[in-house]
């Protein structure tokens, strides 16, 4: 992994290449957290969104990556040098998951992807999983939407390869607190505020 430092740099570079590619806009980065632990919450279209998303956190943050993306040739070296933590989407491990508690525990800020895959060719969501949110209230911290919109438009999922050209705009929703109320159990608190989290990020699509 690169230093923090290095990262620093990697984020201006990125933020350039996306403009020039991609034109990406990033709006309402005010509601990003300077400090605190932070969960970043987004929807999922290309293998760039990370990427795209995590540019303007300008503070140490960690990715939650499917595992099975580390070994591809480029994707896998990049998730790698920028501090991704690989996680089995149908497994049991719970490694990954602890180590993000502590990752956020500690102050610092980890982004995933609810959907737990690339979204529909569409552009559309998929159903949200309630990982995002189980973990906001177990770590006691708040949840950052993030809503990428048009890259289902550069890279689809029947193409190999990402296309040049098609615009992004990255949304940065105000931040939110999860609390379970005193008649529900915690999976029902994760259904309904995971709902709530998905309507959030759908809204800007």
């Amino acid at each position: 992994m690169l230093p923090e430092w290095a990262i620093g740099i990697c984020r201006v570079m990125v933020g350039l290449f996306s403009r020039l590619f991609w034109r990406v806009r990033w709006r309402d980065v005010e509601h990003i957290p300077s400090s605190g632990g932070l969960i970043v919450a987004a929807n999922h279209q290309t293998y760039i969104d990370p990427f795209w998303a995590g540019v303007q956190v300008r503070r140490p943050i960690r990715f939650l990556a499917w595992d099975a993306a580390f070994s591809w040739p480029i994707v896998g070296f990049f998730l790698k040098l920028f501090g991704a933590w690989p996680l089995q989407l149908e497994g049991s491990d719970p490694a990954p998951i602890r180590r993000s508690l502590q990752w956020i525990s500690e102050g610092g800020a980890v982004m995933l992807f609810p959907e737990g895959g690339r979204g529909n060719p569409d552009g559309t969501m998929k159903k949200c999983k309630p990982g995002a949110v189980r973990m906001a209230l177990e770590a006691g911290v708040p949840i950052l939407p993030v809503t990428i919109r048009g890259g289902q438009r550069v890279w689809p999922s029947t193409f190999r390869f990402p296309r040049i050209g098609p615009s992004i705009e990255v949304v940065y929703h105000p931040i939110i607190h999860v609390a379970q109320s005193e008649e529900e159990s915690v999976r029902e608190c994760a259904r309904r505020e995971t709902e709530r989290l998905a309507e959030i990020i759908r809204s800007a699509l």
